[in-house]
């Protein structure tokens, strides 16, 4: 379970570009949801991943997993019990290393490093029954490096790192923004077979309305660092996309956008 409690993150205090992106704000995530953020360009949406993970410091509050403080927790063991796919499939990848060298890095995360060999090749064929689970072709790449492949490729590869070893949560950041449609519909088909088959928590965060409605057991709404919308199992079950895209073009009127 995660929790935020109390949260404050101020960009750039005592300047004058100071922007004050959350103020006191909580969020409460159970073992095993998957949850669907949606929200406008500086709703908070990206800063609470980066708050989640480590990548930025907060003025105040805790960040508890499993009623363990994290928050002064440094970026780099966080990500030793945390997967994250970015937007840009060049990420969470290396592309001059080939798919099992990628493979053979996701498989050590978290476990010290020594002065053997970097490629378990006995682990070979744990990697190909990964990545065959995909049905794309991936286990065939095993001596193609990463860099050769097309995005969507790259995407599933990096999902399948990303969740290669344990971890208490999968962190998607806008993972089929930068896709075209028909690739970011085969990759969502995917995060939703993975979470499912490996019991993960998920927070994806995404400006889709459709696959925020479609995907996930909960979906919250995010406007200006506040939670405007939070439906979760039935009450999320019978949201429709107009339902959201009603909510979300009221909010940006307002805003003057």
């Amino acid at each position: 379970m995660l929790e935020l409690k109390g949260i404050t993150k101020i960009y750039n205090p005592g300047e004058i570009t100071e922007v004050c992106v959350f103020r006191d704000f909580s969020l409460r995530v159970e073992e095993g949801e998957f949850i669907s953020v949606v929200g406008s360009n500086g709703s908070g949406k990206t800063s609470l991943l980066n708050i989640i993970c480590g990548s930025i410091p907060v003025e105040a509050g805790q960040i508890l997993v499993g009623g363990r403080d994290l928050t002064r927790e440094k970026e780099y063991l966080r990500y030793r019990r945390i997967g994250r796919v970015y937007q840009n499939p060049a990420l969470g990848t290396c592309p001059n290393l080939t798919m099992l060298e990628n493979m053979s890095l996701a498989d050590n995360k978290g476990k010290p490093f020594g002065l053997g060999r970097g490629v378990n090749r006995r682990r070979r064929d744990f990697y190909r029954q990964q990545l065959s689970a995909l049905g794309l072709g991936l286990e065939d790449k095993m001596d193609v490096k990463l860099g050769s492949l097309s995005g969507g490729q790259r995407q599933a590869a990096a999902l399948i790192m990303a969740t290669l070893t344990p971890i208490d949560f999968l962190i998607l950041d806008e993972h089929t923004a930068a896709l075209d449609p028909k690739t970011a519909e085969v990759i969502m088909h995917l995060t939703d077979q993975v979470v499912r088959e490996k019991k993960l928590t998920a927070i994806m965060v995404t400006h889709n309305l459709r696959y925020a409605v479609e995907y996930g057991s909960r979906l919250v709404m995010m406007d200006k660092g506040e939670i405007v919308l939070d439906k979760a199992g039935q009450e999320k079950k019978m949201l429709t996309v107009d339902d959201v895209l009603s909510l979300f073009t009221r909010i940006s009127i307002e805003c003057g956008n």
